[in-house]
């Protein structure tokens, strides 16, 4: 049993494919009850986007000791900092919940926490957004598992 949990862990660590993958995985394959792979799921990814976003500033720290790597972080990151700020005022917050909360492929929490950094949302904000955003994804694939919503294919 441990070995289906942590596969589903593993699964939801896993960039692009997080819970969007790992619902269907734990119900459909290992034949975990939804609930379970629902609450494993959540949990890890949530972890996964914080655990992503304190890499971002630790690594962010390290390499910014460094001029060639300061200055493009001053010309690129900075530079969309100012640009976005007030439409990340505006929409912020609920932006990046949606962007984490859309369960398609390059979406999710990974990328939200990248998001996140790069514009410039505070740690808290982003903690917040990304709770809300997986809490939402996870229902939404939940249900597209278990039949009562259809997501259109795209091809």
């Amino acid at each position: 049993m441990i070995d289906k949990i942590l596969l589903i862990i593993a699964l939801t660590f896993l960039p692009t494919l997080e819970l969007r993958a790992s619902i269907p995985y734990g119900v459909y394959i290992l034949e975990l009850p939804i609930l379970q792979v629902f609450l494993i799921s959540i949990l890890s990814n949530i972890l996964v986007g914080i655990i992503v976003f304190l890499l971002l500033i630790k690594l962010t720290n390290y390499f910014l000791k460094y001029q060639f790597f300061s200055r493009i972080y001053n010309k690129i990151v900075l530079r969309v900092q100012r640009k976005t700020k007030k439409h990340i005022d505006k929409y912020g917050l609920l932006g990046l919940v949606l962007f984490i909360a859309i369960p398609l492929p390059g979406s999710g929490s990974w990328t939200g926490a990248l998001a996140a950094y790069v514009f410039g949302i505070k740690f808290k904000s982003f903690i917040l957004a990304n709770i809300i955003g997986v809490i939402i994804a996870g229902i939404l694939v939940s249900l597209a598992v278990l039949g009562t919503l259809s997501i259109p294919t795209i091809i």
